[in-house]
Formats: structure tokens, sequence, C-alpha cells
């Protein structure tokens, strides 16, 4: 491994996601994170940028979510940052860029998180809800018919 010679870089990551680990977006943005963490990787934006249906499948998925992120790094640790999201099962590609072109302001600008955290909570209580939806309906389907103590009297009456 090449040693740090203290210096850091801006650059620009595109993660795409398979849509089955996206089905937990939190998690997904969470293991994202992560793997910029372990890179040392000082977040500058972070926004979900495309949601859609793959060109050719990719690991045997057909549909992904696409991540854009902007970071500051040391360019030894970018190589760490490659490597975590080259061995994830979640990540089917990355692309990560130096971004010399933009301006730190153009960057933050672009930041899109709390956007995303607004649509992990509503994916998060949809689902919530879904679930006790199911839960309800399955109750339902597996519950014997009870019967009204109206009717069981007049069963016993007859």
């Amino acid at each position: 491994m090449a040693e740090s010679k203290g210096r850091t870089n801006n650059y620009e990551a595109m993660f795409l996601v398979s849509q089955a680990a996206a089905h937990d977006l939190g998690a997904a943005v969470d293991h994202v994170k992560e793997v910029l963490g372990r890179g040392k990787a000082d977040i500058i934006a972070f926004k979900k940028w495309d949601e859609r249906r793959l060109a050719y499948e990719i690991k045997k998925q057909k549909r992904g979510v696409y991540f854009l992120t902007y970071f500051s790094a040391d360019p030894v640790n970018v190589e760490i940052i490659e490597r975590q999201a080259h061995l994830s099962d979640d990540i089917l590609r990355v692309m990560v860029l130096r971004c010399d072109h933009l301006s730190e302001e153009e960057m933050r600008a672009a930041d899109g998180q709390e956007q995303l955290a607004d649509e992990v909570k509503l994916r998060a209580e949809k689902l919530a809800a879904d679930m006790a939806e199911q839960e309800a309906a399955d109750n339902a389907a597996a519950a014997p018919a009870e019967s009204s103590p109206a009717e069981e009297e007049a069963e016993t009456s007859a």
C-alpha cells in the first residue's frame, strides 16, 4: 500500500446499489457511507441520484439505485474505498473520479441528504404499514370463525 503524503483531493463517486439491497433504503445509504468511512473520506454531499432499470443484468440484478457523492480524501484512501465497494455484495458498481472542475460550494449545493432522509423515513413508514396490513390479513385468515354470544344462544336453544 502506498504511503500517504498528507494531502487531500476532492472526489466525485457514483455507487450503483442493487434493488434488493435498496429495498431498505436506510440500510443501503448507511452501507455506502460505511464504505466511505473506511476510506476516511469526509463527505461533502450525498444524494440519491436515480432508481432505474439497468441496460443489462449485473449480478442477476435488473434494477438498481444510484447514489452520487462528493467527498474529500487522501488519494491513498481512495483505493481502500474502491476495494471495499468491489468486495461488497450490495454495491454492484462504483466509479470514483477526481473532482477538480467543481468548487466546494457547488458540491455542497448538490447535497440531497435531507431529501434522502425524508424518503428513507417515508419508505420505512410504508414498509411498517404494509407489514401490519399483511399481518392483520394473515391473522384474519388463520383465526377460526368466532360466533357472537347471541348466535351461540340461538344454537343452544334450537
